[in-house]
């Protein structure tokens, strides 16, 4: 009792106790779970000068995305997608914010009348213009009685608010975009003054790279020189042996001998009946899809066909049997078939040509067409007496006077069977001759119609059963890439490439995957071995078996690649060729100092050459291919005037000016001027955004959650 007591009278004190341990508890989850700007410690999909994308956010864009590409992008092309979208929202609204862009309401309707949604008929009066009233009431009545389309509408939102801002700040930098009639003269001069040479090139290739010797500490100093061309990504190389699930030629035969035993007729002996039934084959069946939907793998198509719509590896052979005849089996792509002809139409489909003449008021007729019906007849008959000439060229004739779509292809319709036109003109054509032409009229207007062509259409049965590896040919590949992953785990990492030489395997390496990558070289679709490969457990050496579509890989990790400057190993292969050919003009140079442009050339045992109408511009010279300081040389000297050795981009050259010519004269140069400021405002929007791109901490974090 004395215990409870003393309790009672310290109440207040416990409260303030417990209430204390709580906060606590809220404030130490508060500082030990979320940073300052209120995300989750490890929630960033990406950081952006500092900037967190929430991956909560980032997943419902993807998830946004799915819904509106559907299948034809995968998981990580979605994710990929998502991410530039959001490093371009993120960088773009750091300036939007710095400058105080924004997009108000009354904006975004001005946006909106240049959008899709201005096009939609429900938005428009009675004159086919976008109404903004009637919009604004549409979007009000989705709020209240259509969620889900009212939250399209605030996604859509979004992106027009976004396309308005970036159009806002992009139009202000390409206000201060512009060209003086001097930049303007000055790209005149570079197009039209001309400068004919003669020179002398000796090719680098004429010193050999073997006699360049080159240290691992020179393409050290060379990449810290150049350190821009040389930054490499975080990557991985790896290789791997595939193992195919496919069928093998005993499979092959089985399938073959499956389909050929269906051709007859089989005798089946009834025990409970102690009889013997004839099973129709398919060479005799009477009901042919019943038989095919028991046997087959494809059901029987009724449908008479072209000689265009049957496989290509048969349709010759399959259009010259007679009813009731087989053909096969036969290898169509993954399938062996027999076929049957059931049954055929002479001349069930019809090539047709034909220029329309339409009048105002018919049938989809085009609303630019104002003549009468009186008037579009008389003209067809113009044009038909004119076709019925023996110098007559059709397709030109309705390429000039056609009102119809396939004006442009001379009237050609194609092949087509009966029921698919209009019924004058279906039977017209299916009533005369090859050759026949003729006027007809229907809903449509009136045609000039010609006859090309008449094709038998047939009605095939096939059978056909797919060819697919045996659960026997299934395990023993299973045993096989098993047992080539053990040997290769249990010997050392490099006996890999050994160990699959031994087997006959065929080893195929895939270099500098990037961590989001997906699709690998004869793999496809693999993001499971790219994310093991950037594994941090795993080690280069190691050794993993992948199940994949139709089969197994057996991976081996070969190499890793850290973010930042390349190793002298890594670089040797592209910054060996620039440093021997340093070294190369070097040489060639210091061999030849003090020599005359004939000396020069006799010496090395070249010939002299001449290059004429060169231009700063385009400074290619032919023979020797692109080289701009070279053609700059000489543009610089004076004419007769003879150059030093100049280092050129594939050899050591000389040269002497035989002639200059100025560019003509032009009264004004705003229109060159013009046409450089419209040139620098269209490369705006990418070149500012790839700056400020290249200029922003952007820490990508989506490995992590993809």
């Amino acid at each position: 009792m004395a215990i409870l007591e003393n309790i009672r009278k310290r109440t207040t004190v416990l409260i303030l106790i417990i209430g204390m341990a709580l906060f606590a508890f809220v404030i130490s989850g508060v500082f030990t779970s979320n940073d300052f700007a209120g995300n989750k410690v490890g929630s960033a999909v990406a950081e952006i000068n500092g900037e967190n994308v929430s991956i909560d956010d980032f997943r419902k864009e993807v998830e946004n995305a799915s819904r509106r590409f559907g299948p034809n992008l995968s998981s990580t092309q979605l994710v990929n997608q998502v991410y530039d979208q959001e490093v371009r929202k993120a960088i773009l609204g750091q300036q939007f914010e710095d400058l105080g862009i924004d997009v108000e309401s009354d904006q975004i309707i001005e946006f909106v009348k240049t959008s899709g949604y201005a096009q939609i008929p429900d938005f428009q009066d009675e004159n086919g213009f976008f109404n903004a009233e009637i919009f604004k009431n549409a979007i009000a009545d989705w709020k209240a009685n259509d969620p889900l389309r009212y939250d399209a509408w605030l996604q859509d939102e979004k992106t027009i608010i976004q396309s308005a801002k970036e159009r806002m700040y992009f139009n202000l930098i390409k206000g201060g975009v512009g060209a003086t009639l001097s930049e303007g003269a000055f790209d005149y001069k570079m197009a039209n003054e001309k400068v004919d040479i003669q020179y002398v090139r000796v090719p680098y290739n004429t010193v050999a790279d073997s006699t360049i010797q080159v240290s691992k500490s020179e393409i050290q100093a060379y990449i810290n020189e150049h350190q821009d061309d040389y930054k490499q990504e975080k990557s991985r190389d790896i290789r791997f042996v595939y193992f195919e699930e496919k069928a093998s030629l005993e499979d092959e035969n089985a399938i073959k001998d499956a389909v050929t035993a269906l051709l007859n007729d089989t005798v089946e002996y009834s025990e409970e009946n102690d009889t013997t039934d004839t099973i129709p084959g398919f060479r005799n069946t009477n009901d042919m899809a019943a038989f095919l939907d028991r046997n087959s793998d494809a059901k029987f198509d009724t449908i008479f066909k072209a000689k265009k719509d049957l496989p290509a590896i048969a349709a010759d052979t399959l259009m010259t049997l007679q009813v009731g005849e087989l053909y096969g089996p036969y290898r169509d792509g993954d399938f062996f078939k027999v076929s049957k002809m059931m049954d055929r139409k002479a001349n069930g489909t019809v090539k047709a040509s034909h220029i329309l003449f339409t009048w105002e008021g018919a049938e989809r007729a085009n609303p630019s067409i104002t003549r009468t019906k009186e008037e579009a007849e008389a003209k067809a008959k113009e044009i038909l007496a004119e076709a019925k000439k023996e110098d007559a060229v059709f397709t030109t004739l309705a390429r000039d006077n056609s009102d119809g779509p396939s004006a442009p292809r001379g009237g050609d319709l194609g092949y087509f069977q009966e029921g698919v036109m209009a019924d004058a003109f279906n039977d017209f054509c299916f009533s005369n001759s090859v050759g026949t032409i003729d006027l007809i009229e229907t809903q449509f207007g009136f045609h000039v119609i010609k006859i090309d062509d008449k094709q038998d259409i047939v009605q095939i049965a096939t059978l056909s059963r797919e060819v697919e590896p045996s659960e026997e040919t299934i395990n023993t590949l299973f045993t096989d890439a098993t047992k080539f992953e053990m040997s290769a785990i249990d010997a050392e990492p490099e006996n890999f490439g050994d160990i699959a030489k031994e087997a006959s395997y065929t080893i195929r390496p895939v270099n500098k995957i990037k961590e989001m990558d997906e699709n690998l070289p004869g793999l496809s679709a693999q993001r499971g071995v790219v994310q093991w490969a950037f594994n941090e457990d795993t080690k280069v050496g190691d050794i993993k078996r992948f199940n994949i579509n139709n089969g197994y890989a057996v991976v081996q990790l070969t190499k890793k690649y850290k973010e930042g400057l390349m190793t002298p190993e890594d670089a040797s292969s592209s910054a060996l060729p620039k440093i021997r050919k340093e070294r190369k003009a070097q040489q060639i140079i210091s061999a030849n100092q003090g020599k005359s442009l004939e000396d020069f050339a006799k010496d090395n045992n070249v010939t002299q050459s001449n290059a004429s109408a060169l231009t700063m511009k385009s400074p290619t010279i032919p023979g020797a291919g692109r080289e701009p300081l070279v053609v700059g040389t000489a543009f610089a000297l004076a004419q007769d005037a003879t150059s030093t050795l100049i280092e050129g981009e594939t050899g050591v050259f000389m040269l002497k000016v035989i002639k200059k010519e100025e560019a003509p004269k032009v009264e004004n140069f705003s229109t060159y001027a013009n046409t450089l400021k419209a040139n620098a405002s269209n490369r705006v929007n990418s070149a500012v955004y790839n700056a400020l791109k290249d200029g922003s901490e952007i820490e990508d974090k989506r490995a992590t959650f993809y």
